[in-house]
């Protein structure tokens, strides 16, 4: 559903299930091209194609890329010497170690962070591949150099644009928060004003009934002061959010209505939207910048349903959760899994809405995951602090 999405297990099995099939052929050609001779030079290079293609899985464990493309320069680049210097007229050039060493350089090239070390890494691998063919005896060894000089060039390139991705994607997700942020406090702009504004009308509704009243200043003060704080809060959100690295919003005092309509909206065409609200939920007091957040994780969820799983039921439930903090506003949006599956998603591929959910999310002090369900849909669960419920109140 979006790019920072993990892949389905059984896809991320089919990869990997393909990738060492691929490996293992490869290395069974360098088995049956190695022929009687070449010892002890030959079992040397179909023992280290091996390893260099386990340098090749599961990237995610173990040694980090510099060192995986750090070993496999260095032991390449030892082999070709040994060969030359002890057993010229061997053949010991082993097919899955250039495939692996030309598909570590493209990792190297994406992944490496520091340039520095990116680029002397990349160079060594690139050399120990280009001088591979030295180790026949055929007179058409420097031809292949040049062909492989090509594939270094272009395992390079390919390693590069994938950088050059990456690079677009981190610009993308901080002008997103960025945005999100600047969204967020022109909300909490609004918010206080509107509770300076009331903090204003009860004082002065307090100097005037002092006199002929005094029974009820307490109240209006009272009320004064639970303003204030409610204030005090939003303003430190909003310099945390100012602080740090077009969708219609809810208007304050109206999520549940302006949840009924978003969910009446997105029923229809195939899909039904189901909303339950406990009862526990409708009597909690939120402030109004998590109001306004509630109803953006509602309506990004329910886009997202109708992009990557249109015609898919979906379930939006609100509910009270007990916490060692307090309590929390639990809000889930799950769907079903789809019925059929789109290659491209309904309006283009968006990739970061989850991403400017969490920043928004998180600057009201909540949290926000979201994943795949045991029956191939997706749900978006997100959880919200709460305010006090004032003294007299059914909350």
């Amino acid at each position: 559903m979006e790019p920072d999405t993990p892949l389905p297990p059984a896809l991320r099995r089919l990869v990997t299930g393909t990738l060492v099939t691929s490996l293992v052929l490869l290395w069974l050609i360098d088995l049956v091209s190695s022929g009687p001779g070449g010892w002890p030079l030959r079992p040397l290079v179909l023992g280290f194609g091996i390893l260099t293609a386990l340098a090749l899985l599961r990237p995610d464990r173990g040694p980090g890329p510099e060192t995986r493309a750090g070993a496999a320069a260095l032991g390449s680049l030892l082999l070709t010497v040994t060969h030359l210097v002890l057993a010229p007229h061997a053949y010991a050039w082993g097919l899955l170690e250039t495939v692996a060493l030309l598909v570590l350089l493209v990792r190297t090239v994406h992944q490496v962070r520091r340039p520095a070390a990116a680029v002397v890494l990349s160079a060594a691998l690139g050399v120990a591949v280009i001088i591979l063919p030295l180790r026949t005896e055929s007179p058409g060894g420097v031809s292949y150099c040049y062909l492989l000089t090509l594939a270094v060039g272009g395992a390079a390139a390919m390693g590069c644009y994938l950088r050059l991705l990456d690079a677009r994607r981190v610009r993308a997700v901080t002008a997103v928060r960025q945005n999100e942020r600047l969204e967020l406090a022109r909300d909490l702009h609004d918010f206080v004003a509107h509770h300076v504004t009331g903090i204003i009308v009860h004082a002065n509704a307090a100097l005037m009934i002092q006199e002929t009243s005094p029974e009820q200043v307490k109240p209006l003060l009272e009320g004064i002061s639970r303003a204030g704080g409610e204030t005090l809060d939003s303003m430190r959100r909003l310099v945390r959010v100012l602080r740090e690295d077009d969708h219609q919003a809810a208007r304050p005092g109206e999520l549940l209505s302006e949840l009924d309509r978003l969910a009446g909206a997105f029923s229809g065409n195939g899909t039904e939207v189901k909303l339950d609200i406990t009862p526990e939920a409708r009597g909690v007091r939120l402030a109004p910048e998590v109001e306004t957040s509630v109803h953006r994780v509602v309506q990004e969820a329910l886009t997202n349903v109708r992009r990557h799983a249109h015609g898919a039921d979906v379930a939006v439930r609100l509910d009270l959760d007990q916490h060692a903090d307090g309590e929390l506003l639990r809000v889930e949006v799950r769907n079903a899994a789809p019925g059929a599956s789109n290659a491209v998603p309904t309006g283009g591929r968006g990739g970061f809405g989850l991403v400017g959910l969490r920043e928004r999310v998180e600057a009201v002090e909540g949290s926000l995951s979201s994943g795949r369900t045991a029956d191939g849909g997706w749900c978006v669960s997100a959880a919200f602090p709460v305010l006090a419920a004032v003294e007299g109140s059914p909350a």
